[in-house]
């Protein structure tokens, strides 16, 4: 899976580099045999978002993408519209994707959920069902709230930020990194993409992706 979300990524354009960090010497060995470009990280790194701070230190990069190693369905042209975007808005420090969101979705806890402001910035990520709708609210139009992707592009001076701040109080009661951003005053464009990849957390997850895939080669879409 890691080889195809690397071969993935290389699809994109806009990039300068598509580099797997770990801190396990199997997954190493496994990126450099398919000709990879991998570094190793501290084990002692909390999460994926300081993985990455620690790399970007000693990088010259202004802006860095994070594609989570269990995304082997991402589209290459969300990474591409996330490498534009950033490119073209100096002044933005972090951007994320979203999708439209079904019911099944809205439901599901494991299923991040994002609310915007009227410019496109999210206004909070939670596993549950937003906005609730309270009795007598029917005659309301629906509020937007749209399914998160988990990728982000950050300036290089963020990310750094972010993985230097402690984790926040929603943060923690939520288990969503993000919220770390927004509690501590960082905005968080999302740009909308036409469908959410299945991302894949169990072997149900895996099972499923592995069919979708079978069915892209044969059309010609992978």
């Amino acid at each position: 899976m890691i080889e195809h979300v690397y071969r993935r990524a290389s699809e994109a354009s806009g990039l300068d580099a598509v580099v797997v960090l770990t801190d396990h010497e199997d997954i190493r060995r496994t990126v450099e045999s398919f000709g990879g470009t991998c570094e190793m990280t501290p084990a002692e790194c909390r999460s994926g978002t300081d993985r990455i701070a620690w790399a970007a230190r000693n990088w010259r990069a202004d802006a860095v993408i994070n594609v989570q190693g269990d995304e082997p369905l991402l589209d290459p042209s969300a990474i591409t519209r996330l490498a534009e975007h950033l490119r073209v808005h100096a002044g933005e420090g972090m951007v994320t994707l979203a999708a439209e969101v079904d019911e099944v979705a809205l439901g599901d806890p494991n299923q991040v959920k994002v609310v915007c402001d009227g410019d496109g910035h999210a206004l909070y990520f939670s596993r549950a069902g937003i906005p609730h709708r309270r009795e007598g609210s029917d005659d309301v139009p629906v509020a937007p709230v749209l399914l998160h992707v988990g990728v982000y592009g950050y300036r290089r001076n963020v990310l750094l930020r972010l993985a230097e701040l402690d984790a926040s109080p929603l943060e923690r009661t939520e288990k969503l990194e993000q919220l770390r951003a927004l509690e501590n005053g960082i905005r968080i464009r999302v740009l909308l993409v036409d469908e959410a990849p299945l991302g894949v957390d169990t072997a149900t997850d895996l099972a499923l992706a592995e069919r979708r895939m079978l069915a892209m080669q044969k059309n010609g879409k992978l």
